[in-house]
């Protein structure tokens, strides 16, 4: 899998990987998705490049939506990865924001932004405050297709795992 060492990891990616839990479930046109959030979620576990925000914002929302026991699936084996380990990850994956009413102080300014998501904003306000400003990787949410160029503007890169699927989604939802 070619992703970066450090990375966000949207709450979708977890959840999709718990789909796996029961393969027989599956829709055809997410299977592939499915292997895809797992394997992310295990090449993030594993080189422990995970990137949050100081405040625990991001893990409260991962909190809320998957099991701190670890299981039964994989993103809820993540849940607890983050859970056990966000307090010794590198200081600099730790990212301290502010909130701006309904966003934050480090969500960028760009006119094609100004609808984005209340509750996703603090991966984008994260990745734009660190230095390396890390990829956010996106799984199932088709919304963020529509904003891949304002955010590749203002140089916040985003990673659909599920290209297709997402692709497909938007254009559905566009009609």
């Amino acid at each position: 899998m070619s992703l970066p060492r450090k990375c966000l990891v949207d709450t979708n990616v977890p959840k999709t990987a718990n789909l796996s839990i029961d393969p027989e479930q599956v829709p055809l046109d997410l299977a592939h998705c499915v292997l895809a959030c797992v394997e992310a979620v295990e090449y993030v576990i594993k080189n422990r490049g995970l990137v949050i925000d100081a405040g625990d914002e991001i893990f409260d929302e991962y909190r809320k939506q998957l099991s701190m026991t670890g299981q039964p699936g994989t993103g809820d084996r993540f849940m607890k990865w983050v859970h056990d380990n966000r307090w010794s990850l590198p200081d600099s994956n730790r990212v301290t924001i502010s909130k701006d009413g309904d966003s934050y102080h480090q969500f960028p300014v760009h006119d094609d932004l100004k609808d984005f998501d209340t509750s996703d904003r603090k991966f984008v306000a994260v990745a734009n405050e660190h230095p390396e400003k890390p990829m956010i990787l996106q799984a199932t949410d088709s919304k963020w297709w529509g904003w891949k160029d304002a955010l590749s503007e203002v140089g916040i890169a985003v990673h659909f795992l599920c290209p297709e699927y997402v692709m497909a989604k938007y254009a559905e939802k566009m009609g």
